[in-house]
């Protein structure tokens, strides 16, 4: 997998026939107690490799386009304005930043029902942000947030409910955890896979090191933590990499096994 080139609020990848565009919804800061031990307590200690920003941690929120000229899918979406957060809502224009015409975006790829991947379906004057919708993927367990705001969706939801092939290059995989729906999207091309993961990870600086921490709001903190094992042992694997919803944007890299845990390399420089 190979970066091309980046603005302020994208970065492109070149991979086998396909281009990835790494988009920058922006960010969001939640604190520290939102990490949880095996017991399900907040960590009584912060190790000093984690950044915080003020007294926050500041997680990243990213999204993926990957083309291969003709059919093209968006994994995940950003907030929009749902979030009632100015450092959101960025995706419009990441994706006019890197050429992408989201008039022209039919398929959409949700990771799971949180607001910061699914919000951004709407755009912040209320109208349909992807003019041309016909397919939005999202795991069984989910489809619960096509509601209110989301409701004028919800006739184009495409229920994920065990391993489906999108098209020949995307394949939706079931990895129930972080929600009951939480679905991973793996791109696969000639030189490799590439597995855009959602919620499998929120504080890059701290989880691949330590794999059992959890996050307050994986619905299920077990059965999260059995998936992330599942994944990054995975990724390990010669010629597989990860895209992540918040890894340090534009959140593309590769996984090694690392002491005890796993060590994380991005393969561009940071956006943003």
């Amino acid at each position: 997998m190979r970066f091309i080139s980046s603005g302020r609020h994208h970065a492109v990848f070149e991979f086998g026939d396909l281009r990835v565009v790494s988009l920058r919804d922006g960010y969001i800061d939640m604190p520290p107690s939102r990490l949880r031990d095996e017991e399900g307590c907040a960590l009584a200690e912060l190790p000093a490799v984690v950044p915080l920003t003020g007294d926050n941690l500041r997680l990243a929120v990213n999204a993926f386009f990957v083309t291969d000229g003709t059919r093209s899918v968006l994994v995940d979406t950003g907030g929009s304005n749902a979030w009632h957060d100015p450092t959101m809502g960025l995706i419009y224009d990441a994706l006019a930043e890197a050429g992408v015409d989201r008039a022209h975006i039919t398929d959409v790829a949700i990771t799971h029902r949180h607001i910061d991947h699914v919000g951004g379906l709407i755009a912040p004057d209320g109208s349909e942000a992807f003019a041309r919708l016909e397919r939005v993927w999202i795991g069984a367990g989910d489809i619960s947030v096509f509601t209110g705001r989301l409701a004028p969706i919800r006739d184009r939801v495409v229920v994920v409910s065990e391993q489906v092939a999108i098209n020949d290059w995307l394949t939706a995989v079931p990895t129930p955890g972080h929600t009951p729906g939480h679905t991973v999207y793996e791109v696969s091309s000639g030189l490799g896979r590439l597995l855009a993961w959602g919620d499998t990870v929120h504080v890059p600086a701290l989880q691949f090191d330590r794999p059992n921490v959890a996050w307050e709001y994986d619905g299920d903190q077990s059965q999260a933590r059995t998936a992330r094992a599942a994944l990054l042992e995975q990724l390990t694997r010669p010629h597989h990499f990860v895209a992540g919803a918040h890894l340090d944007s534009p959140g593309i890299g590769r996984i090694t096994p690392s002491g005890a845990g796993y060590a994380l390399e991005y393969l561009a420089p940071p956006i943003g």
